[in-house]
Order: structure tokens, then C-alpha cells, then sequence
């Protein structure tokens, strides 16, 4: 029986174009799970857009010259580009600008407001001098008042952890032109986070499953709840939907608050654009369904803690009781996968420092599967990981174009050389059969570890299959039985065989060479199905905007073991994976930045 699972992707903001240390952490992990589920027979949603309210737009737009909407504008374009590029399979890649978002956000605010978990506050904001502004909180740094960090943000402390208010921070300076922010006073609505410590703590108890990294951190937070200002004086941004505070032209929600109630708002749009306007309910209200988040570890906090208040709130379930709002009880998440960070030289990637590879320059250079290929197997999934290109380069080389590329090249070169076509298997052996059968056992193996999201053991596990197959090629030397010719069909059969095996265990990394592979080995139509761009109009008041979305229903990939067609014909295949330059190791192509430790 096939579940509903749904896959909420970490929201890009849209002030820059990304870099590859942003797709390791939501990007290539999502889609490799979600591409696994769907092959299984599981119906996946999988949601996201770009995140383009808050100051730090409006800083990027005065820095260019722009608007906050042309600025979210230009770069929702370029993102959606990239992630296109890259092969992620959204169902709706949409964006927070949308007036279906500002409706979804402002239900949640009210059920919040309705069951007791909001309240106002006077607090000291933080302004900037120089412009008037409010500074956000991630925009104000000093020293840690509880472990002395000189690094800390306005937020919290990445040393020790703690949440902060940015008036609690000892020599508060402005992280974007390090004057010292003046601290007013200012009404607000606070998250009573408080409020939620019973329930938040039972549910987390529950969540043994976990990565060991995630779970720690949130349990270490839900000991220590403080309340949590979801408003901000700054006229981008979503109104707050109370009288009083409609009417302010300075009184938004607090961008943070908005983005994550973004998974929930994109379910609702993508289901708006279909058929049935409900149909967002099965993946959010039916408790048998599933959901997964994924996100860089600098977003545990948002992810394992206040978006399953926000959704115990509007469920009535905090601590003070209620009653579900609008859209009836919400499930929580099932998991929350975050990765560590992808680093060069131990340092986070960083634009202002030059310290950078885009995207859009990667994929130019070297196409997607390598990219993902590599977050997949040496990327950040359980520590910080240094990206270098002779690490690159290597498993490029070795793995992608050497033993995979090899062995789909050989297989089915010397197949078409010799019969034209998937050859007849007669007579096999011990060694046939014990190959054909790690093939067939690596569907639960592999399928497994993708299941937990293990994804450095599970393209492990599979290019292990390849090696064995790469192993019996050498070992069985077909090139070398002319005479027998019964004994060369049975072993390329076998070969080929596992290459369409090996290929399908691929897929949900390498899911555009494994479209390649399907043709060489005489396919036709979707394998792999990708996503693509389209311009939709807004469903309400509102330009067009471009959103991801797919017909993954239409591919043939699923996941287990099928008998390759004797008899199909094959032509001359091409090299799946071009060979790089292995000097490109030492300081990768001209255009990527040259740090050195």
C-alpha cells in the first residue's frame, strides 16, 4: 500500500543567486529521497519556493538599485533556474510573495491568536542609525552574554547555542555596515514558546529515529524555551491580520514566522492548480501520512522546534488546550533531516569573502549528476565536509567515469558488436547467479539506508554493485569467447542485466546519465522523469511568476529488479561520464575561487 509523503524543502532566500554549499543541505538530499519514494509507488509532494520577505531584501534591493519585489523578482528566476538545473523534482517550487501564502500565514497567525499562544509585548528594537530601519535580528552581531562568543547573532548563539534577543548581545554592532544599532521601544506580537514545553518535550521524546545531531540540539532548545517575537517594524513583509495592526504600514510578521508556514502554503497552492482544491489534506491532516523536512543545520532550531509549536498552536495542542483553526489538526513532522555544512578549507562558503562556486557556474562546467553525485556520497550529511576539487576530480574520474561509465560502455559495446542486441543466456553458472543476485539483494539494502536517509551508505552500497560487476566482466573475459559463443551471450546477458539493475539503484542520484543509460540499453520514453519551469499566474491579485513542477507519474523508474528484454536491439552507445583533467584538481577551473588552508 503506498503512502503519502511529503518532502518540505528548505526555502532559498531570494537575495543572491545559490551556491553548492545551500543544494547539499536542502537540495540534492530532498530530491534523492523523494525520487527513491516515488520509485517504491509512494505519493510524494514535495514543496518549496523561495523565501522573499525581511530586511536583509530590502538591504540587497538598495544595495542594486531595485525594489524588494524587482529584487525578489530577479533572483526567484535565477533560482528557479538552478534547481531546474540540478534536477530537483518539485511538485511546486512557488515563492512567499504569493497572495495564497499571505492568506495561509495570516489563518495561522489567527488560530494562534485564538487559542492563546500569541501575546504583545513592549521590547527594545534594534535600528539602524543611518537608515532608520529595523536591523533583524540575524543582522545585529556581538558578544554571547552567557559564553562570551564575540560571533554571536541577534538570534542565537552558534557557539553555545543559546536563543538571544539582540539587546541582550554585549557591544552590539550592525552586521551590515558595523555601526552601532540604537534600541527603541517597540510593541510586538511574541510566540509563547513557554507555552509549549510539555507538549514539545512529549513529542520529541518520541522522535528516537532521528539523526543523533538533530535531535540533541532540539531537545537542548526545548529545555530552554523564551517567548519569541514573530512581528517587526518594516513595511515588506506580511500584514498582520488584526485590527490595529492591518492598518500600520510598518507591522509585518517577522520573516521567519512567515517562511515556514511556507511548506503549508505551497501544499495549499499546488492543490489550488490541480483538480481537487483539497487535496493538500493528504499529506497534512490524514495521520498515516509522512513528512520530512530538509534543511541546513543552521535551521534545526526553526524546523525541530518552532514550526512544531506553530503547528501544535493552530492544532489546539499546546500546553493551554484550544481548538484546531481552518485547517483542521496538522500533522507534525516525521523527520527532520538536516545536513552539516559544506565548507572549503574549513570555512562556510561566503560571498562578501569571494569564497563562492554557484550553481549556475557548476552545472555550465560539469552538468548535475556530478554535483549530486558528490553531495550524495561525500557531501555534509552527518559532519562538516570540505569541498576541494581534487576530491571532486577523484570521484568523478574513478567512480562516475571509470567504474560506472566503464562498465554501462563495455557491457553494452561489446553486446552490440557481437549480436546487435540484448543477447540469450543459456547454461549459467555459479558466477552468473551469484552476481545477479547481489543485484537483486542490493533493492533492500540500498532501498533501506534511502529510507532513513543515508544516502553516503546507499550510493555506496550501489556503486558496490558495480564493482563486483566490473570484477566479473575481468574475471569471465568475454572478448575472449569467440569459440563459445553460448558462454559470451550468457555473460554479457548477465552483465547487462546488472547494469539495468544498477542503473535503476542509481536513479535517485544520477537521475539524468540514468535516462542515458535506459536508451543505451534500447529504452524508450520517460525513465526519470524532470522537473520543469512554467509561468502561472497568480491566483489571486498579482503578476505571473515562474514556478517548478513535474509530470513525475509518467516515468518508468521503479524500484526493484526487471528482466531485460532478450532480443532488443542495441546501437553503439556514448561515454556516459567525460574524464576531467586531473591538474583541474589543484585549483579548479578559472573561474572558482583559489582558497588555500
Amino acid at each position: 500500500m503506498s503512502s503519502h509523503v511529503l518532502t518540505a524543502v528548505a526555502w532559498p532566500y531570494a537575495n543572491g543567486p545559490r551556491h553548492i554549499g545551500h543544494v547539499s543541505g536542502f537540495g540534492v538530499p530532498s530530491d534523492v529521497f523523494s525520487r527513491y519514494r516515488r520509485m517504491v509507488g509512494d505519493d510524494v509532494l514535495m514543496v518549496s519556493g523561495t523565501d522573499e520577505h525581511g530586511t536583509p531584501i530590502q538591504v540587497q534591493a538598495d544595495a542594486e538599485g531595485l525594489t524588494p519585489r524587482q529584487l525578489a523578482d530577479k533572483y526567484n528566476r535565477v533560482i528557479v533556474d538552478d534547481l531546474q538545473g540540478l534536477g530537483l523534482s518539485y511538485d511546486l517550487f512557488t515563492r512567499t510573495t504569493t497572495s495564497t501564502h499571505y492568506e495561509v500565514v495570516q489563518d495561522l497567525f489567527l488560530a494562534l491568536h485564538k487559542n492563546g499562544y500569541v501575546f504583545t509585548r513592549t521590547a527594545m528594537g534594534a535600528i539602524s542609525p543611518s537608515t532608520g530601519r529595523t536591523l533583524p535580528d540575524r543582522y545585529v552581531e556581538g558578544t554571547c552574554p552567557i559564553c562570551g562568543y564575540e560571533h554571536a547573532r541577534g538570534d542565537q548563539c552558534d557557539n553555545c547555542g543559546n536563543q538571544l534577543d539582540p539587546a541582550d548581545l554585549r557591544n552590539p554592532r550592525s552586521k551590515i555596515n558595523g555601526e552601532t544599532p540604537l534600541f527603541v521601544e517597540t510593541e510586538h506580537f511574541f510566540l509563547d514558546l513557554p507555552a509549549f514545553a510539555d507538549s514539545l518535550g512529549s513529542w520529541l521524546s518520541t522522535r528516537t529515529d532521528w539523526r543523533p545531531n538533530v535531535l540533541k540540539f532540539a531537545t537542548n532548545l526545548a529545555n530552554d524555551l523564551k517567548p519569541r517575537a514573530i512581528t517587526r517594524d518594516l513595511d515588506w513583509g506580511v500584514p498582520v491580520p488584526l485590527e490595529g495592526w492591518r492598518e500600520d504600514g510598518m507591522k509585518r510578521l517577522y520573516v521567519w514566522f512567515d517562511a515556514v508556514i511556507g511548506y503549508l502554503s505551497a501544499s495549499v497552492e499546488w492543490a489550488r492548480r490541480g483538480p481537487d482544491p483539497d487535496a493538500w489534506k493528504k499529506w497534512w491532516t490524514d495521520p498515516s501520512a509522512e513528512a520530512y523536512y530538509f534543511m541546513g543545520k543552521d535551521n534545526i532550531v526553526f524546523h525541530s522546534i518552532i514550526w512544531p509549536a506553530l503547528l501544535l498552536g493552530q492544532n489546539g495542542a499546546g500546553d493551554r488546550g484550544g481548538s484546531p483553526g481552518v485547517f483542521g489538526t496538522l500533522n507534525l513532522p516525521s523527520e527532520v533531516v538536516s545536513s552539516e555544512f559544506l565548507t572549503m578549507s574549513g570555512s562556510k562558503f561566503s560571498t562578501s569573502r569571494g569564497t563562492v562556486i554557484y550553481v549556475t557556474d557548476f552545472l555550465r562546467e560539469f552538468g548535475p549528476d556530478a554535483l549530486r553525485y558528490f553531495i550524495a556520497t561525500a557531501g555534509p550529511e552527518n559532519q562538516d565536509t570540505d569541498f576541494t576539487w581534487d576530491e571532486f576530480v577523484r570521484r568523478t574520474n574513478f567512480e562516475l567515469a571509470n567504474e560506472w561509465g566503464n562498465l554501462v560502455n563495455r557491457s553494452i559495446s561489446m553486446a552490440h558488436k557481437n549480436v546487435g542486441a540484448i543477447p540469450k543466456p543459456t547454461a549459467p553458472t555459479d558466477a552468473d547467479a551469484e552476481l545477479l543476485a547481489a543485484a537483486r539483494a542490493g533493492f533492500d539494502t540500498v532501498g533501506g539506508l534511502l529510507a532513513r536517509n543515508r544516502f553516503k551508505q546507499a550510493s555506496g552500497e550501489a556503486m558496490r554493485i558495480v564493482t563486483l560487476a566490473n570484477r566479473y566482466l575481468s574475471d569471465q573475459e568475454p572478448w575472449k569467447r569467440k569459440d563459445d559463443p553460448d558462454r559470451r551471450d550468457t555473460i554479457l546477458h548477465t552483465a547487462l542485466q546488472v547494469v539495468q539493475d544498477a542503473n535503476t539503484l542509481l536513479t535517485p542520484f544520477l537521475p539524468h546519465s540514468a535516462q542515458q543509460v535506459h536508451e543505451a540499453l534500447g529504452g524508450t520514453g520517460v525513465w526519470a522523469a524532470q522537473p520543469e519551469v512554467r509561468e502561472v499566474e497568480e491566483l489571486g491579485e498579482g503578476p505571473s511568476y515562474p514556478v517548478l513542477t513535474g509530470d513525475y507519474a509518467s516515468e518508468q523508474a521503479s524500484w526493484g529488479s526487471t528482466p531485460i528484454e532478450i532480443g532488443r536491439p542495441l546501437g553503439k552507445p556514448s561515454p556516459l561520464f567525460a574524464k576531467l583533467d586531473p591538474e583541474l584538481g589543484e585549483t579548479g577551473p578559472e573561474w572558482a575561487p583559489i582558497v588555500r588552508p
